[in-house]
């Protein structure tokens, strides 16, 4: 398959925190021979104990596209699927110091995605010390809605637990492909 920019296709997973995201973009790297990003905040925040500042946010902002630039670069195939994207770095800079820095808005205008999968709120919570809010998933989860619905992004939302939520969103990829491709 042809590599360049023009035909590149990227699906994001996102959502709150504790929903599956690294399970499922993982799983659909697999499932369609595609390539992988990781979140690249979770290698950054390994050593801060949940103390942000704005700087680390703006870090996790560079660290995120560079990653995605740097595997994008090297696809298996024209599909990449990225677990989280900048748009993260967004809303929790909102959230923890009701601001974001301006080239990070105006990377998330300038920054494509064909579709996102939205995952749901429907898994019980699972304690990881690089999650923080555990009680606000409802508010996370509408923030993402206003948040890709002001981008005019295709998403879709993606519930179900163990393999149902799996083939959900594998089923959902699939048939993006089949009518985008």
């Amino acid at each position: 398959m042809n590599n360049t920019v023009d035909s590149l296709i990227k699906i994001a997973v996102v959502g709150p925190e504790s929903t599956g995201k690294s399970t499922m973009a993982q799983y659909l790297a697999k499932a369609l021979e595609s390539s992988y990003v990781p979140e690249y905040a979770r290698y950054y925040c390994k050593n801060l104990q949940n103390q942000y500042t704005l700087q680390d946010e703006t870090n996790m902002f560079y660290g995120q596209i560079a990653l995605e630039e740097a595997i994008g670069s090297q696809l298996k195939n024209n599909l990449l699927i990225c677990d989280t994207t900048i748009m993260t770095v967004k809303i929790w800079c909102d959230h923890l110091f009701n601001h974001t820095p301006t080239e990070v808005v105006d990377e998330i205008k300038l920054r494509k995605y064909n579709l996102y999968l939205l995952m749901d709120i429907d898994l019980p919570w699972e304690n990881d010390p690089l999650r923080d809010f555990p009680e606000e998933r409802d508010f996370f989860m509408k923030i993402w809605k206003q948040e890709l619905s002001a981008l005019s992004a295709n998403y879709k939302v993606i519930s179900g637990s163990g393999n149902e939520r799996l083939i959900n969103g594998l089923e959902t990829c699939k048939e993006f492909l089949k009518n985008n491709t």
